[in-house]
């Protein structure tokens, strides 16, 4: 075991990925030369030459439409965005071309493809480079997504992404690069679509996933110091949502804490609240409740912004109310 950051971990998948399959290569802005806005790819470039590692026109457009072309191809693209906000420029791209060609055609071409995108507040970047749209892409079928909480998940889940021959859209929370956590030296994966239970607990689950996470288990931590032994559960994919581990939870704790940056107005919340009545009903002890980003355009003054973003003391406040 190493204990590594989630960057180093989300470098070190594409690096054995693109040494394992000559078909891999990244594009995007700035991949190249300089090495990714967030240094994913530093060194890159000298190691793989321009042929894999693409430094593109200042276009979203034309990222998602030659990947998606590429990955039609037999080839398998990385192709980052610098960010997610910008991620809306290929829509088109991303949800009418890459999430349904492969249907479309009757499985006659696959669509091999790792869309990258940090996401998420936090960083003081204002209200359009802010925003947390991830239940947007999750909602169009076709379109596999994924949000890692930790470097372990983080590269496991990347080198799935890659070897995967649907499209991913790998989120990657701009808050979360320098974390810290454990991640094996030898070769290991971690499946798309299984959640994840990351703390123990018995009096409340909260179901959480990438930031909202980590807020999560800041928050079970000072609840134990009180007698409330929350358990934590990790989406870490969105798309598709794996509900089980979140049902047997419920199932043992009987009431149950959402939490995401996203708004909370149709949100991933929503829709694990609504599916946790469906499936578990009779065990309902309490209303579920969703703890969510205010719903207001991020400000830029790193105090305003704050306040509006998840915290664990909204979380511990949720918890208490219901038990």
């Amino acid at each position: 075991m190493a204990r590594i950051t989630m960057r180093q971990a989300i470098t070190d998948a594409l690096r054995e990925e693109m040494l394992r399959d000559e078909n891999v290569f990244i594009m995007g802005e700035e991949v190249g030369v300089w090495g990714g806005t967030y240094a994913v790819t530093r060194g890159f470039y000298d190691e793989f030459g321009p042929r894999r590692v693409r430094d593109t026109p200042i276009s979203e457009m034309v990222i998602g439409g030659a990947a998606v072309g590429a990955a039609m191809n037999g080839l398998r693209p990385v192709a980052e965005f610098m960010t997610i906000n910008f991620a809306f420029v290929a829509f088109d791209a991303i949800v009418n071309h890459a999430a349904k060609l492969r249907y479309m055609f009757g499985g006659q071409m696959k669509i091999p493809l790792v869309f990258r995108a940090p996401g998420g507040g936090g960083r003081q970047l204002g209200a359009t480079h802010s925003h947390t749209p991830d239940v947007i892409f999750a909602h169009f079928p076709g379109l596999k997504v994924v949000s890692p909480a930790t470097p372990y998940d983080a590269k496991g889940l990347m080198k799935t992404a890659i070897r995967s021959d649907d499209p991913v859209l790998f989120i990657e929370h701009a808050t979360l690069y320098q974390i810290r956590g454990e991640v094996p030296t030898e070769e290991y994966t971690v499946p798309i679509g299984v959640s994840d239970v990351k703390r123990e607990g018995s009096d409340v689950t909260i179901v959480a996933y990438a930031q909202g996470l980590q807020v999560a288990l800041e928050a079970a931590a000072e609840l134990a110091q009180e007698g409330i032994e929350a358990e934590v559960v990790d989406l870490r994919t969105l798309r598709p949502l794996d509900m089980g581990p979140v049902v047997a939870s419920f199932k043992k704790t009987f009431k149950a804490v959402v939490v995401e940056e996203g708004h909370r107005s149709y949100g991933i919340g929503a829709e694990v609240a609504a599916r946790l009545q469906e499936e578990a009903f009779d065990y309902l002890d309490a209303p579920i409740k969703r703890v969510a980003q205010l719903e207001v355009p991020l400000p830029y003054s790193r105090e305003l912004e704050q306040s509006a973003l998840i915290n664990k003391d909204r979380v511990i406040a949720a918890v208490k109310e219901i038990l």
